[in-house]
C-alpha cells in the first residue's frame, strides 16, 4: 500500500508539471527569472546578468532525480555515508560533461547536453561504485551494488530528464520541427498538438527564427515519455527486480532519444546520425553488459528505510547543495544580456 500511495503521489506530481508547462512556458515573459545588475553604464544605467527559469526548473528537476535516486537507494540498504559520496561523485562528473561534450558536438558555448551527461554518468558509475568500495567502504565497512546503483540512477535519470524538458521549453531549446513541414501522416497527427513559443531572446527564434511558429511539442513528448518510464522503473526498483528496472529504464529513454532526434529543428550537429543518438545507443549496450557482469542482489527493497534517509540532516544538506550547484550551473545566460534603470518614486515618498 506504501508503494502505490508513493507511486500515485509522483504520477499526480509529475502530470501537474508537465501540464503546466506546457500551457505556460512558451510565453515570452518565463524566460528570465531575474536580473542582477553587475556594472553601471555611460548612461546611468547597469549592464544586468540573467538569471534564467531554465537553471531554476533544470535545478529543480536534478533535485527531484536525486531524492528519487536517495529513496530508492536507501529503501534498498546503501549506507548514507556510501550514498552521498556517490552522488556528489556522479553529479561532478555529469553536470561538467554537459557542456564539454555540447561544445564538442555543436561546436557552441552557451548550450548544454544531458544525453552527454547521461553517456558519461553510465559509463563511470560501476568505475565511481568499485572506488568507494574499494576505499571508504573498506575503512567504514559497507559495499555497494553496481546494479542497485545503475538501476536508481537509471529510474531518477528518467525523472530528471523528464521534468527537466520543462526547462527546455522555456528557454526555447531543444525544439521540434515547424508542423507545416512535416509528412501529411505527422501534419494530421499534431494538428491540434503543438507548442508556439514567443520572444525573440528564446533559442528557436534566434537560432532558427521559428517563433510564433506551430512546431511538434517534442520536450513535452519526451516529458511524457520518460516520466512513465520512471514510475514503471520505480515499480520494478521495489519489487526488487533490479536488472529490469534498469533495462526498462535506459532502453526506453535511449531509444526514444535516437527516435526524437529525427523530429527536432535545432542543431545536432552536421552528421545525419548525431552523436547523441550514438551515444543513447552504446549508453543502452553498456549497461546490458553491466548487468552480466556484476551479480544481481537478492534482497528487496523496504520504502519506509528509504524515505526515512530523507530527513537525515546530512542528506537534507546535500540536497540542499545540489540544488544551489546545479542552479548556478545551468541558471547564469551567456546567450542575452540586460540593461536596467533605476528611479524613485516621487508619489511614494
Amino acid at each position: 500500500m506504501d508503494q502505490l500511495y508513493f507511486i500515485g503521489g509522483i504520477t499526480l506530481f509529475v502530470s501537474l508539471a508537465i501540464l503546466w508547462g506546457f500551457r505556460v512556458l512558451p510565453k515570452e515573459n518565463w524566460q528570465i527569472m531575474a536580473v542582477l545588475p553587475r556594472q553601471k553604464t555611460g548612461n546611468g544605467k547597469w549592464k544586468g546578468l540573467n538569471l534564467t527559469y531554465y537553471g531554476l526548473l533544470s535545478a529543480n528537476a536534478y533535485t527531484f532525480a536525486v531524492v528519487i535516486f536517495i529513496v530508492l537507494t536507501a529503501s534498498a540498504g546503501i549506507p548514507l555515508v556510501g550514498l552521498c559520496l556517490l552522488v556528489t561523485g556522479l553529479l561532478l562528473a555529469c553536470i561538467p560533461s554537459s557542456k564539454i561534450i555540447a561544445r564538442m558536438v555543436e561546436k557552441k558555448t552557451g548550450t548544454l547536453t544531458v544525453g552527454g551527461a547521461v553517456f558519461t554518468g553510465t559509463i563511470l558509475a560501476p568505475f565511481l561504485v568499485l572506488l568507494v568500495n574499494h576505499l571508504p567502504g573498506s575503512i567504514v565497512g559497507f559495499k555497494v551494488s553496481p546494479i542497485i546503483f545503475l538501476s536508481a540512477a537509471s529510474v531518477a535519470y528518467a525523472f530528471g530528464e523528464g521534468l527537466g524538458r520543462l526547462a527546455c521549453v522555456s528557454f526555447g531549446c531543444c525544439y521540434g520541427k515547424p508542423v507545416h513541414q512535416c509528412s501529411p501522416f505527422f501534419q494530421r497527427l499534431f494538428s491540434g498538438f503543438y507548442l508556439v513559443f514567443s520572444g525573440k531572446t528564446k533559442k528557436i527564434a534566434y537560432a532558427s527564427g521559428l517563433d510564433e511558429e506551430r512546431v511538434i511539442p517534442i520536450q513535452i513528448i519526451t516529458s511524457i515519455i520518460y516520466s512513465i518510464t520512471g514510475v514503471t522503473g520505480t515499480l520494478f526498483f521495489l519489487r526488487g527486480h533490479y536488472v529490469a528496472a534498469l533495462m526498462v529504464s535506459l532502453i526506453i529513454t535511449q531509444v526514444w532519444r535516437f527516435v526524437s532526434e529525427f523530429f527536432r529543428a535545432d542543431f545536432r550537429g552536421t552528421l545525419k546520425v548525431t552523436p547523441y543518438q550514438m551515444m543513447s545507443l552504446g549508453t543502452i549496450l553498456y549497461a546490458a553488459g553491466m548487468a552480466v557482469v556484476f551479480p544481481i542482489p537478492p534482497f528487496s527493497p523496504v520504502l519506509a528505510r528509504g524515505l526515512g534517509a530523507l530527513w537525515n540532516p546530512w542528506i537534507i544538506l546535500l540536497v540542499e547543495v545540489l540544488w544551489f550547484i546545479a542552479f548556478f550551473h545551468t541558471g547564469k545566460s551567456v546567450v542575452t544580456r540586460a540593461e536596467v534603470s533605476f528611479h524613485v518614486v516621487e508619489t511614494k515618498i
